[in-house]
């Protein structure tokens, strides 16, 4: 797997592309009129990406007809040093359908124990969470 990194401007605006040729703008989100998104933000992006790509996944393969899917994500950082690392990363997924809840529950559950690579990469360091709603209600562990 590689990207590449070219700025784009004489700012801090860069574009990421990968193998295939499909890009993202990165910038720096804390100057007026950034035009992408920060790279902490693509790592929000790529957690809920990562694991929305699990859950459909296995819902699709036990036949449950998705609707809608959406994913909220929060980042929680903490000052080491000079940096802002995240501590701790909260996910809510909100599933629209004909989903059995307890099936909903355990692909985002297999997602984060087993399948996402993403926080498989982050969870050394980071405490991830996950909430799942069905149809407006929240599904419990």
């Amino acid at each position: 797997m590689k990207i590449t990194l070219n700025r784009i401007n004489d700012d801090f605006l860069f574009e990421c592309t990968n193998s295939q040729g499909n890009s993202i703008l990165l910038d720096n989100t804390s100057q007026p009129g950034a035009k992408g998104v920060s790279p902490m933000e693509s790592v929000l992006m790529a957690v809920a990406g990562c694991s929305g790509i699990d859950v459909v996944s296995i819902l699709k393969k036990q036949r449950q007809e998705i609707t809608g899917f959406k994913a909220e994500v929060e980042g929680e950082r903490i000052p080491v040093e000079d940096a802002k690392p995240f501590k701790a990363i909260k996910v809510k997924f909100l599933l629209e359908g004909n989903i059995d809840p307890k099936k909903a529950q355990k692909a985002a559950q297999l997602s984060f124990e087993k399948y996402c690579s993403v926080s498989k990469t982050l969870e050394p360091t980071v405490e991830i969470g996950y909430e799942v709603f069905v149809n407006g209600e929240q599904v419990t562990h």
